[in-house]
């Protein structure tokens, strides 16, 4: 499967993003997705998660409120809604595919990641 992310940039304190992630190679529909973050000299973290079936999701407690994870399943696409953006997002941006839960050990596939930089 491949999993390529976009959307990403630099932008101000308070300022909104939209990150996708185009999805290929299995069945998108059946796997629950999330984002992760990783800033420089930092652990990956997970940001948020979606289930597959229900929808039910997930949020880093820091970005609840600020944030949503989305998906279309006919596009085969995961979105993330930021709002409200902080320097403290700022990190590189991934998507990840599971048919578990969706962390760093059972994510079975990642994208290569995208660029978010909040600074005035």
């Amino acid at each position: 499967g491949q999993l390529v992310e976009s959307g990403g940039g630099l932008v101000q304190p308070g300022d909104s993003l939209r990150l996708s992630c185009a999805t290929s190679g299995f069945v998108f529909k059946n796997y629950n997705m999330g984002w992760f973050r990783q800033a420089p000299g930092k652990e990956r973290e997970r940001v948020a998660a979606i289930d597959y079936l229900t929808p039910d999701t997930y949020y880093l407690d820091s970005v609840r409120g600020r944030f949503t994870i989305s998906r279309d399943n006919v596009k085969k696409m995961l979105y993330l809604d930021m709002n409200n953006l902080k320097p403290d997002d700022t990190a590189v941006y991934y998507c990840a595919a599971s048919q578990t839960a969706v962390s760093i050990s059972e994510s079975r596939y990642w994208g290569q990641g995208t660029q978010v930089t909040v600074s005035s």
